[in-house]
C-alpha cells in the first residue's frame, strides 16, 4: 500500500513551490545558501564530488565495473544526474515536480547521454524491469510523505535494477523525538492550503514544507532482503542527534 493520493499531490505541490522560491537550496539545504546564495558552478561541482565518493565506496565493496545505465531518483535540478552522466554511458533523472525537471533540462542542455523524466506516481512503472546498473538517491526518500511510500519505492528500486546491479540510497534510521513534530512544515502546509503564496510563506514568514521521515535500519535491511536484494553495507552517520544511513545493496 502507498499513501493516500491527496498526500502525494500535496507532496508534489511542496516541491513545485520550493523550485519557485529557492531552487538550489531546496535540493542541497546548506543554511548558508538560502535565498539564492548557491553559485551554480559550486552546486554542480558538489554533485561530482558526491557521486565520486559513493562510487569509490562501491568499488571497495566489489562494484568496480563498467557502468552503462544509471537512475537518479528524485533528481531535482539534475545535480547528481549530470554527475552520473560523467561516469555512465546513460543517466536518467526522475522527479515528481515539473518545475524541477524543467530546471534540470536547462542545466543539462547539451549533455547527450542524460535525460530527465517527470513521474508523479507512487511507483516507477515508467521504467521496465532490470533497466539500470545503478539506482541512486540521496536526501530524497526522507522527504516523502510517509513510510509506506518509501517502502514502495524501495521495492521498485530492486525491480528496476539489473541482477548484480547496485542500489545506493540514503535514509535516516533514527530521528530524536524533538525533531519529529516539525511544526514549521505543518504550519507551511496549513497556510498554503488556505491559499497563502509560497513566496510569502518562505521569504516573509520563514516557513518551508520540507518534512523528515526515518525507518530503522533493521527494517530497511529486512525489506531489501524480502524484495530480492543483498545488503553489502550500511554506513551510518550521526548529525545533531539524527542518524543517517547510506545503504549499498545488490540485486540477487
Amino acid at each position: 500500500m502507498t499513501e493516500r493520493p491527496g498526500r502525494l499531490a500535496a507532496h508534489r505541490r511542496d516541491w513545485e513551490d520550493l523550485a519557485e522560491v529557492d531552487l538550489y537550496w531546496s535540493i542541497l539545504s546548506d543554511p548558508a545558501k538560502r535565498h539564492g546564495a548557491w553559485n551554480e558552478e559550486d552546486y554542480l561541482r558538489s554533485g561530482v564530488v558526491e557521486i565520486d565518493r559513493h562510487l569509490a565506496r562501491a568499488a571497495q565493496l566489489g562494484h568496480d565495473t563498467v557502468w552503462e545505465d544509471a537512475l537518479d531518483f528524485g533528481c531535482g535540478a539534475g545535480r547528481l544526474t549530470l554527475a552520473l552522466a560523467r561516469r555512465f554511458e546513460r543517466a536518467v533523472g526522475v522527479d515528481v515536480a515539473a518545475a524541477m525537471i524543467a530546471a534540470a533540462q536547462r542545466l543539462g542542455g547539451g549533455v547527450e547521454n542524460c535525460r530527465f523524466v517527470l513521474n508523479d506516481e507512487p511507483h516507477l512503472r515508467v521504467f521496465a524491469d532490470a533497466s539500470f546498473d545503478l539506482v541512486f538517491t540521496t536526501i530524497v526518500l526522507q522527504h516523502l510523505p510517509g513510510r509506506r511510500t518509501i517502502e514502495s519505492y524501495l521495492r521498485e528500486f530492486v525491480r528496476i535494477v539489473r541482477p548484480g546491479g547496485l542500489i545506493i540510497f540514503q535514509l535516516p534510521c533514527s530521528i530524536p523525538v524533538r525533531h519529529r513534530l516539525q511544526p514549521r512544515g505543518r504550519a507551511y502546509r496549513l497556510l498554503r492550503h488556505l491559499g497563502m503564496p509560497p513566496s510569502v510563506l518562505y521569504r516573509t514568514l520563514g516557513l518551508q514544507p520540507i518534512r523528515m521521515q526515518f525507518i530503522p535500519a533493521e527494517r530497511v535491511v529486512s525489506l531489501l532482503s524480502d524484495y530480492g536484494a543483498r545488503v553489502l553495507a550500511v554506513d551510518q552517520t550521526p548529525v545533531s542527534g539524527i542518524v543517517s544511513a547510506v545503504y549499498y545493496a545488490e540485486r540477487r
